[in-house]
């Protein structure tokens, strides 16, 4: 298995740009078609007009957007050009919750960002990020907003539990592990999930090792009331990670997301590129 179909989500943040420079890094790494989906939040206008003055705002606000999507748009075909990717340029009227996931259901890999309180244009829809992983069905490489990261995936750390969730991100990541320079299996808390008599992360190293990846092994205790997720994040810095795998553990429930604990913390504080499977 390989990455031979991109898609890389664009919008009009100030972000747009980094991820679409590592969507194109990867396309070019795996020989992959690239498919930039451009789609973002827009309101519905009849509701702005409760507001006196916000219709005229709405008006001028669209204006700039067309003027970002268009530079976008050029840019998107130059780096094509430059980097000599194939793809393609495709623009959704549907809001981005809806036209992410039907696009990268045909798709290897999709490329997203993080959710960035500090940007009102990174905003395309209420826990964007959680949807897309959860519905789109592949796994899905998010982006965090404050990384200026120049590689992904040459030293991969894999967060390992054994669950469902983990082995599918563990065999979605494959092609990143065949290439990366290191990777490590990283199980926490690993002697209460199974038997002491067995290395934790042991046997899924093993499956790992048959498909030419160079695997190594660690275990980290949290202690009573310990947070796996800023585990996670403090192996990624003290390891020099540039990729962290894991399981994305949440379902929908009645008008709210549920998410577990873990897949929260990194979603919120990541500062490496992650790649996330449900």
């Amino acid at each position: 298995m390989s990455y031979k179909t991109i898609v890389v989500h664009l919008d009009t943040s100030e972000r747009a740009h980094p991820r679409l420079e590592i969507a194109l890094r990867l396309a070019k790494q795996f020989g992959a078609h690239l498919t930039g989906a451009f789609a973002v939040f827009s309101p519905v206008p009849r509701s702005l007009y409760v507001m006196a003055g916000t219709a005229a705002y709405y008006g001028t606000h669209e204006e700039i957007r067309a003027e970002r999507r268009a530079a976008l748009e050029r840019l998107f075909h130059a780096e094509l050009r430059r980097a000599d990717v194939a793809g393609e340029w495709v623009v959704s009227d549907e809001p981005a919750s809806l036209a992410l996931p039907r696009a990268g259901r045909c798709a290897d890999l999709i490329v997203a960002g993080q959710d960035n309180p500090e940007d009102p244009e990174s905003y395309v829809g209420d826990f964007f990020p959680e949807s897309l992983v959860l519905s789109s069905g592949r796994p899905v490489l998010l982006v965090p907003h404050a990384s200026n990261a120049r590689s992904t995936g040459e030293r991969v750390l894999v967060a390992w539990d054994g669950s469902r969730e983990a082995t599918r991100a563990v065999h979605d990541a494959l092609p990143f592990m065949r290439n990366a320079t290191s990777t490590t299996i990283l199980t926490v808390n690993g002697e209460q999930q199974g038997e002491r008599a067995r290395i934790p992360g042991a046997d899924i190293a093993t499956v790992i090792a048959r498909h030419g990846v160079q695997v190594e092994i660690a275990d980290i205790e949290t202690g009573p009331g310990g947070s796996v997720g800023e585990v996670l994040l403090t192996q990624v810095a003290d390891s020099g990670a540039d990729l962290l795998v894991m399981g994305a553990y949440g379902h929908a429930r009645w008008r709210e997301l549920v998410m577990g604990g873990a897949t929260r913390t990194i979603l919120h504080s990541m500062t490496v590129p992650v790649l996330m499977s449900h």
